[in-house]
């Protein structure tokens, strides 16, 4: 009727008014566009769902990067001005740092501890690490951080080193929870021609899966671990939650013909360092830092960054002064990688996450990598899952709004072979023994601290690196003040003046002085690590009493130990029985010289 006239004469009140033109006007128009106003309004749903911190996937994304062999003082949030590294001091700043964190002196027995949620010595890995050689593996009854997760409907891939044993498929990641694994198995390679050396045999350590993977020959290993981490977080389905497992050979040393590798060009960014060893582990360092800054880039980049927690931690102190043909830095603190001094089990460890109420902040509260099980099933809600008899502590409610902690104490190690152990229990640390390996020459104080007057710390690549501009995006921006506040509180300190000892329930006439010496290979040393971190003053014959309780402690502790699982290592293992590549030789059969899969 769109021709007919229609005739209002008899409505003397109808008049049109500017709001009933306007209505007439949008209703064709939303009858025409009520589709695509659904489908913006579902978009945009979608976008707030997506970008929610706790969003329909229920549980956050789980990031674990772990560096190897990275020393104290190769960070620049705990003081050093040598060697930059911006996006991990970033995810420190953003976060909360962890500066009593305890890892294990040693690769296996720590990587071990943070998969299991237990004590090296309830495991039988507390002596020595993994050897490529050697027929055994993490134990198979033990469940593991991904099989926890993958039961509650986690995706989970790992990337880097394993070395928790290959010598049969079920040791290997895929058969303990992983969905994929791109890495390396033993404890060390070549970072370019992806070698591993044992002995006087070599073989070819890269592996997808099971799968030897020969086609990445001449790529730098730290990229390499990067651009598959990035690829996981590219290509993962946001229908599950997803945990990955980013566990780089950086910044342990390589093959011993060329044991520190980077980029020569990036090595030449270095040439302020004098020491030409330490420039070269600065290039590693830089590449490490240059991948936590992409893994964090990615997440932004795909929506998953506020609906994650990361980590990232060293498996044990540095390995410096060349010990291991290194040159990492635990200064100030004392001793070095395979020594149950500080300076070898106190780590380089933070957590960052959305879910953090408290965050930009030191955790003084004690925390060792065992507690990782626990904390993180507690982060997912999944508290129920773990196994009853860990020795990890949920510390998640600490982490997250800065309470009190129920650890109270820390076993560092008890190793009956080398009649070695440390503990800790609150202030006080018990140190007996020593690793026979080195007889005592790794006891000591070792550089560089990185404090000269030729280098300084750089807070611009700090509030422009990739992880800041990343958290930008989310609304958290750091500030100098706040940068150089909490760089200050991480820095350890080795002389504490006497007007500092406060909320102290011992007697401290003795706590501050001079140093005192202690061999522990000879008798038991006591120190009061608040007051002590560097080690220096032995307490053994001024507190008898905390030294009596500790060595009870740790008696007791050692009742639970099971024997350690070392076995002599085995022919079949060699790699150039296998066409010169490590792999699962206890699942195949050699007879005459050759090799037939059984």
């Amino acid at each position: 009727m769109s021709g007919d006239v229609i005739d209002l004469s008899h409505r003397k009140t109808f008049e049109m008014t500017k709001f009933d033109i306007d209505v007439l006007l949008i209703l064709p128009l939303i009858a025409m566009e009520r589709k695509i106003l659904c489908q913006i309004f579902i978009i945009m749903c979608s976008n707030i769902l997506q970008n929610n911190g706790q969003d329909l996937l229920g549980h956050p994304h789980i990031i674990f990067i772990l560096a190897d062999d990275l020393g104290w003082n190769d960070v620049g949030f705990h003081g050093s001005d040598q060697i930059p590294t911006p996006n991990i001091d970033s995810l420190a700043y953003n976060g909360v740092i962890l500066n009593n964190y305890y890892v294990q002196s040693m690769c296996s027995p720590s990587r071990g501890a943070l998969m299991t949620g237990k004590y090296p010595i309830h495991l039988g890995m507390q002596h020595f690490v993994l050897l490529n050689t050697e027929p055994r593996g993490l134990p198979l009854s033990e469940r593991l951080l991904p099989e926890y997760l993958k039961d509650i409907g986690y995706a989970t891939h790992a990337v880097g080193k394993w070395h928790l044993g290959f010598f049969k498929k079920e040791y290997t990641p895929e058969f303990r929870g992983f969905d994929s694994h791109f890495g390396h198995w033993t404890n060390q390679q070549d970072y370019y021609d992806h070698t591993g050396f044992y002995g006087d045999d070599w073989g070819l350590d890269m592996h997808r899966g099971l799968e030897p993977a020969w086609d990445v020959h001449g790529k730098y290993t730290t990229e390499l671990y990067t651009e598959e981490a990035v690829n996981v977080i590219n290509d993962h389905k946001r229908n599950k939650p997803l945990f990955l497992y980013l566990s780089h050979h950086a910044v342990h040393s390589a093959n011993f013909y060329e044991p520190l590798q980077a980029p020569d060009k990036t090595v030449e960014e270095f040439s302020y360092i004098e020491n030409y060893q330490r420039r070269k582990y600065a290039a590693m360092i830089h590449w490490l830092d240059e991948s936590v800054g992409k893994v964090v880039e990615a997440l932004a980049a795909n929506g998953m960054l506020n609906n994650s927690i990361i980590i990232f931690a060293t498996d044990n102190g540095g390995a410096p002064d060349g010990l291991g043909r290194n040159a990492g830095s635990n200064w100030p603190l004392r001793g070095a990688k395979f020594s149950l001094w500080e300076g070898g089990t106190r780590g380089v460890a933070l957590i960052w996450s959305p879910l953090l109420k408290k965050r930009s902040r030191l955790a003084k509260q004690l925390m060792h990598v065992s507690d990782w099980v626990p904390t993180l099933l507690s982060a997912v809600n999944a508290s129920d899952k773990a196994s009853p008899d860990l020795d990890g502590h949920d510390l998640w409610k600490a982490l997250v709004e800065d309470a009190s902690s129920s650890r109270e104490n820390v076993l560092l190690n008890i190793d009956s072979v080398e009649n070695e152990a440390a503990f800790r229990d609150g202030d006080w640390k018990i140190k007996m023994g020593a690793f026979t390996l080195f007889s005592g020459l790794r006891d000591g104080w070792y550089g560089p601290s990185g404090l000269g007057h030729e280098y300084r710390y750089n807070m611009t690549l700090v509030v422009n690196s990739r992880v800041s501009q990343a958290m930008n995006s989310l609304g958290y921006e750091l500030q100098e003040e706040q940068i150089m506040s909490l760089r200050e509180q991480a820095r350890v300190r080795c002389d504490m003046e006497s007007t500092n000892l406060e909320n102290v329930v011992y007697n401290t006439d003795f706590i501050v002085g001079p140093p005192r010496a202690c061999d522990s290979q000879v008798q038991p040393c006591l120190f009061n690590i608040r007051y002590d971190p560097c080690e220096k003053r032995n307490l053994a014959d001024l507190y008898p009493g905390i030294l009596t309780s500790l060595l009870n402690k740790i008696a007791q502790i050692n009742e639970t130990a099971l024997p350690a699982a070392n076995v002599p290592t085995v022919l079949e293992s060699r790699p150039s029985l296998w066409g010169y590549l490590w792999t699962n030789y206890g699942d195949e059969n050699v007879s005459q010289d050759k090799c037939s899969i059984m």
